[in-house]
């Protein structure tokens, strides 16, 4: 019985959305060009499950490019309508398209001027008579008993919400950077905005011996420096190799005098670089490719700047 109910569920409102798509018509098109155009804020109202639907709505539109702030309309008609101005536009969330707190603050919007769209279920309703552009949300039944709890209907007003978000985001040529510069501390925010840079070190913190270095000297160099390699760099100061543990080790399995060697001897040639402007997420999926945890930072003459570790990546959020 309780699972049955709960495909039940399921079923009604994944149905009430399904039937948004042939809702997706002139009108729609109107209110992306509408917000689009719009030269002030999108303000999002609606009371109840409405307004909870409206909330996550205006934050959708916020964190894609579109200035966006939800107004509790109970607070509007008490001083909350003081944060809309002219050359706003106004979303207009609820079912029945009656709430009464709506139909309060109407007046107030119409005297501002500011074009109203509102998502009903109800095309015949007082909101939607005095609305600019109306979106048919309205749904056959809810997936609650005897039809009274919002269920399908908040779904599909919330699916409705998604598309007008995703299709201005789209029509505005919101990038991937945009997207991070709104969500700088979330893990998408830290791939996109992150350059190698950030997490390198660099200055004297870089491990670094010439190509005649005995073996000794490159052991302290990178014990000192604890990144597990040292870059290896020519008479010119130009980069030529580098060694790490596991050359170190490779070499005292098949050497009985490996002390002998000089860092040229072990150092592997041609290393993998990446250049200082690269992001760092790039540096993770050079790590990934070539399955190994540190990258030399260098640009294309070789000169070597830094080293990035992928423990430092780890540590910065980009894994």
């Amino acid at each position: 019985m309780i699972e049955e109910t709960a495909r039940k569920v399921l079923r009604l409102e994944a149905q009430a959305i399904q039937e948004l798509i042939g809702r997706i018509d002139r009108n729609f098109v109107r209110a992306i060009e509408l917000l689009h155009d719009c030269k002030g804020r999108v303000v999002v109202t609606g009371m109840g499950k409405s307004g909870l639907i409206g909330k996550k709505i205006a934050a959708t539109l916020a964190s894609t490019g579109t200035p966006a702030f939800f107004l509790h309309p109970a607070e509007g008609v008490h001083g909350d309508l003081g944060m809309v101005s002219r050359g706003d536009a106004v979303i207009l969330i609820s079912n029945s398209g009656e709430t009464g707190e709506l139909i309060t603050i109407l007046p107030a919007f119409k005297r501002l001027g500011v074009p109203l769209i509102c998502l009903t279920g109800r095309l015949r309703s007082t909101l939607a008579k005095n609305s600019d552009i109306v979106i048919d949300v309205s749904v056959k039944e809810e997936a609650g008993p005897l039809g009274l709890v919002p269920t399908a209907s908040t779904t599909a007003t919330l699916a409705m919400g998604d598309a007008l978000s995703v299709a201005l985001l789209e029509k505005r040529g919101f990038k991937e950077a945009d997207f991070a510069y709104f969500h700088p501390g979330g893990a998408i925010g830290k791939k996109l905005l992150l350059n190698v840079t950030d997490v390198w070190h660099h200055g004297p913190a870089v491990p670094r011996v010439t190509e005649k270095a005995p073996l000794k000297d490159v052991i302290l160099e990178m014990t000192s420096k604890k990144l597990g390699m040292t870059t290896v760099v020519n008479s010119r100061g130009k980069l030529s190799g580098v060694i790490t543990d596991g050359d170190l080790r490779r070499l005292l399995e098949r050497e009985p005098s490996p002390m002998r060697k000089k860092a040229a001897d072990v150092m592997t040639r041609k290393p993998k670089v990446i250049a200082p402007t690269a992001l760092a997420a790039k540096a993770v999926q050079i790590m990934e490719q070539y399955s190994i945890t540190t990258l030399v930072v260098a640009d294309a003459k070789r000169n070597v700047s830094g080293v990035v570790h992928l423990h430092d990546l780890l540590k910065a959020g980009v894994i």
